[in-house]
């Protein structure tokens, strides 16, 4: 890992991101990157929110901003995705 070139920007490896809080334009703060589905055509962020799974597309229309200092990911998610996840 240590031979990889660092990349900047909004930019990243699958495994850095790991652990980094995911913030919503609109929704707000959506909980903590536990891992990424890569087996998918799309892959996708896991998130855990309060103990739910959120799953939310990795593509350059989603992701806004990447924090690296803060270990925060700002995204604008499609309207509905989230609470498509939080409903009971």
């Amino acid at each position: 890992l240590n031979l990889l070139p660092k990349l900047e920007g909004n930019q990243f490896y699958f495994h850095e991101v790991i652990g980094f809080r995911v913030r919503d334009i609109n929704f707000g703060d959506v909980g903590t990157i536990d891992s990424i589905n890569d087996s998918t055509p799309q892959a996708l962020f896991e998130i855990n929110h309060k103990g739910k799974e959120v799953l939310i597309p990795i593509n350059d229309e989603i992701i806004k901003h990447v924090d690296r200092s803060k270990q925060e990911i700002t995204i604008i998610a499609p309207e509905g995705l989230i609470e498509l996840y939080l409903s009971e």
